[in-house]
Formats: C-alpha cells, sequence, structure tokens
C-alpha cells in the first residue's frame, strides 16, 4: 500500500472509527481501504457460500428441505393411515398386526437418520446467517464511512460558500462606503458653492 494511501487510511481510522490505525480489525481494515479507494463492497454472500457446498451437504439440505414440508407431512400422514389401516382390515393375516411393532422400528429408524441430517442443515443455515450478518455490518459501516464522508464534504461546501458570500459582501459594503462618500462629497461641495 502507498504511503499515501497509508495516511489515508490512518486519517480514516481516527476520524470516521475513532481508532489507530494498528487497532483496527482486519475486516474495518478492509473496509476502509474500500472506501479510500472507492471500490463496491457488494456481493453476494449466499451464492459465495451455496458455491462451497459438497454434494453431501446439498442432500442433506434437500432432506432437510423435504422433512420440513407440508408434501412430507401429508404424504406421511397417508402412508401411516393406509400401513395401518390395511393391517387392520388384514386382522389375522396382517404383515404387521396391532401394535404395528414393524411400524414402529421403521418410524424410529427415519428419526434416526432424519434428525442428524436436520442438524447438519440448520448448522450450515446457522454458518450461512453469520456469514450473511457479517456482510451486512461491512456493508453498513462502510455506508456510515460514506455518509460521514459526504457531510464533511457538505460542510466544507458550505463554508466555502459562506466565505465567498463575506467576501461579495464585503466588496459591496465598500463600494456602497464609497458611493456614499463621493456623494456625501458632491453634495457638501453644492452645499459650499451656494
Amino acid at each position: 500500500m502507498p504511503n499515501d494511501n497509508i495516511a489515508k487510511l490512518i486519517h480514516a481510522a481516527d476520524r470516521y472509527l475513532g481508532k489507530s490505525e494498528d487497532t483496527l480489525t482486519s475486516q474495518e481494515r478492509a473496509i476502509l481501504e474500500q472506501a479510500i479507494d472507492k471500490r463496491a463492497l457488494s456481493r453476494d454472500p449466499t451464492a459465495e457460500f451455496d458455491e462451497k457446498l459438497t454434494m453431501g451437504q446439498r442432500l442433506a439440505d434437500g432432506v432437510a428441505a423435504f422433512g420440513g414440508s407440508w408434501n412430507f407431512i401429508i404424504g406421511f400422514a397417508v402412508a401411516l393411515l393406509i400401513w395401518t389401516g390395511v393391517n387392520l382390515l388384514l386382522a389375522g393375516r396382517a404383515f404387521d398386526p396391532y401394535p404395528f411393532i414393524f411400524l414402529n422400528l421403521m418410524l424410529s429408524m427415519l428419526a434416526a437418520i432424519q434428525a442428524p441430517v436436520i442438524m447438519m442443515s440448520q448448522n450450515r443455515q446457522a454458518a450461512k446467517d453469520r456469514e450473511v450478518s457479517a456482510h451486512d455490518y461491512e456493508v453498513n459501516l462502510k455506508a456510515e464511512i460514506e455518509i460521514m464522508a459526504l457531510h464533511e464534504k457538505v460542510d466544507r461546501l458550505r463554508e466555502e460558500d459562506i466565505c465567498t458570500l463575506i467576501i461579495q459582501q464585503q466588496d459591496q459594503i465598500e463600494r456602497l462606503t464609497r458611493l456614499v462618500e463621493k456623494h456625501v462629497g458632491t453634495g457638501a461641495d453644492k452645499g459650499e458653492s451656494a
């Protein structure tokens, strides 16, 4: 980083964050550098996160998405009703008579497999949310810095305008003073000649 940019970074860190350059976090340093260089910070953290997923992670997310859907709930309820209905109607020849021990075994195995898959997906979603939150913080911080810089620029322009107006006003006062003195001087000359 050139010396000019280091000086700008030190100034920006002190001015906008109230920190010295050596106490900046890497995230704050990157944001300030992007603001100084007028580079965009926008990106899609969700798409970046999704690109890094393995096939197993995508499969786990799909299973979790399907397992938490109305299609799954309704389909599973229909399958349970059919299973119990058929076994009740077949009575003595039922392949899984009441109290449906085989059905309970299948449900337990499904729950044993589905629960960790859903937990893996939730953990990944939490990691994705943290990444999105960190990006939101970066965008918000950069926006605050840009707004503060704009306020400084507007204040500086307003001060320059006020200085220009004061100079113009002083110039006009001097002109009026000369006109008044000239007018009073010519009036006094007329009074003396009369």
